[in-house]
């Protein structure tokens, strides 16, 4: 058996009410059970934060089922395996995939995937070359098939998804247009993504700086928010454009009270497509986006940004910093 101290875990106690978290978690030291057989026990070196994590502890109908009180969360994690009983991975191998929000787990093998440390630091299987860079990936490449010369609007751009999102979609070839919240967001997509105009959505009216900025109309709309923005870029969207449906941040706080677009009929005028979009659809493509984005970074034409809280007790601060915006890049946990 290993020597691994007492474990850390979060686990989700009750879903919010009304969009309020407090309370929703609570931090145990449970011991870990013996490891069974095609099991590994992973020491987890971080933890991604992301939206995605608002809709698995609502007790809704979704891609996949919700977390239930009293489960450790869910949650994507970089770890070494420090014990095996599986053939797939030795003690010394490192993983990713499913390992919950806790720093050490006995985790089933089929369920993580080998990485190579060696190629990439560890934290980068979580980010640009993980299930945040896939995403941005297939959701550029696949659905919105930026031409070049087309526009293509991100929301969120300064995030996770969306920073890698107006990357590839300038590798394609397009005119990008990147909208964040705050001067020093916009100034990161001018000045570090190369974007070739960004908004700040703080700053006035979204549909007339859109329109200043995208004098041509939309050609792909690739969207991380909703609400409003989403409806300001619909009213621009050009003929057969097409609008990536990624994900719904500013709905996210009440989740029984999600307003949907007001202006989507002009997808019909536009015979524009609207998409929505998760990467199980993907899975079997991965090793695709893996080779791309790899490829890119090494080429210097991909860049990615981290923002890393330190210390697996600071998660519930970490999950309000991400809907909050107040965080830099892929908002990662290093335990």
């Amino acid at each position: 058996m290993t020597t691994e101290t007492t474990p850390i875990q979060f686990r989700m106690v009750r879903y919010p009410h009304a969009g309020q978290v407090d309370g929703v978690w609570a931090m145990t030291r449970d011991a870990l059970p013996e490891l069974r057989e095609d099991e590994v026990m992973v020491r987890i070196s971080h933890l991604s934060v992301d939206p995605g994590m608002r809709g698995w502890i609502t007790p809704k109908r979704s891609y996949m089922p919700p977390v239930q009180p009293g489960e450790v969360m869910r949650a994507f994690g970089v770890g070494e395996v420090v014990e095996s009983r599986s053939e797939r991975f030795k003690v010394g191998d490192w993983v990713t995939g499913f390992t919950g929000v806790q720093t050490l787990a006995n985790l089933p093998a089929n369920g993580l995937r080998a990485i190579r440390p060696d190629l990439a630091p560890p934290q980068l299987f979580l980010s640009g070359l993980g299930m945040t860079g896939y995403t941005a990936y297939f959701g550029v490449t696949d659905i919105g098939r930026p031409q070049p010369g087309e526009t293509m609007v991100v929301s969120a751009a300064a995030g996770a998804v969306g920073a890698i999102a107006c990357q590839v979609g300038r590798i394609q070839g397009a005119r990008v247009v990147g909208i964040a919240g705050g001067a020093e967001k916009r100034a990161f997509l001018l000045e570090e993504l190369k974007v070739d105009a960004a908004i700040d959505y703080k700053a006035g009216d979204v549909a007339q700086q859109l329109a200043m900025a995208a004098p041509d109309g939309i050609d792909v709309y690739f969207d991380n928010v909703g609400g409003e923005i989403l409806d300001a870029a619909l009213g621009q969207i050009n003929r057969h454009g097409r609008i990536v449906v990624c994900g719904g941040i500013s709905q996210y706080g009440d989740m029984d009270l999600v307003r949907g677009p007001s202006n989507y009929l002009q997808l019909i005028a536009q015979s524009a497509r609207m998409q929505g979009f998760t990467m199980r659809d993907y899975i079997d493509r991965v090793p695709e986006a893996f080779m791309a984005l790899a490829g890119w970074r090494a080429a210097g034409k991909l860049m990615f940004r981290e923002h890393i809280v330190k210390g697996i007790e600071r998660f519930p601060e970490a999950f309000d910093m991400l809907f909050a915006g107040a965080n830099n890049g892929k908002l990662l946990i290093e335990v």
